[in-house]
């Protein structure tokens, strides 16, 4: 694996971008938004990390948070991977795992205890993905919504 981590910079804007339209298909509208908003005023206590091949170009991104609570943690304000991405010709070579231990450095740094995540119910790659580094299922959940009339 010929990859960097580092965490993201306003250059790595367009690359970002078509990764979480990967990721996320159905928020386009929302992407371009997000990333023009992350790098005019950071949130706190969040943190995006790339991986950069040795081209220049982004192969890989993690944007981390975190949350004051996290299902089947034990602690308060855990560390939070909100979205993962590698694109598919570097899965499997260790991109991935780099890319969340810089998350869960980044997490411990600032006092947490634990790093969660989550994951469609059938996305077989992430949940394999998850399991492959060390992250336990401990919760399954379908949501439900219904729009309230006037």
């Amino acid at each position: 694996m010929m990859v960097t981590i580092r965490q993201v910079q306003a250059g790595d804007r367009d690359e970002w971008l078509r990764m979480r339209n990967t990721l996320w298909p159905d928020s386009f509208a929302d992407h371009a938004r997000e990333i023009d908003a992350y790098f005019l005023v950071p949130p706190p206590n969040t943190a995006v990390f790339v991986a950069e091949r040795a081209s220049g170009k982004l192969g890989g991104f993690l944007e981390a948070g975190i949350r004051y609570y996290a299902e089947g943690c034990d602690t308060r304000n855990v560390g939070y991977i909100e979205g993962w991405y590698v694109d598919p010709d570097l899965r499997l070579q260790g991109a991935g795992r780099a890319l969340v231990e810089a998350a869960e450095n980044w997490a411990r740094k600032i006092g947490c205890q634990e790093m969660a995540s989550d994951c469609e119910l059938d996305n077989e790659v992430s949940f394999r993905a998850h399991l492959a580094i060390g992250y336990e299922e401990v919760e399954r959940a379908i949501h439900f919504r219904k729009t309230l009339s006037a």
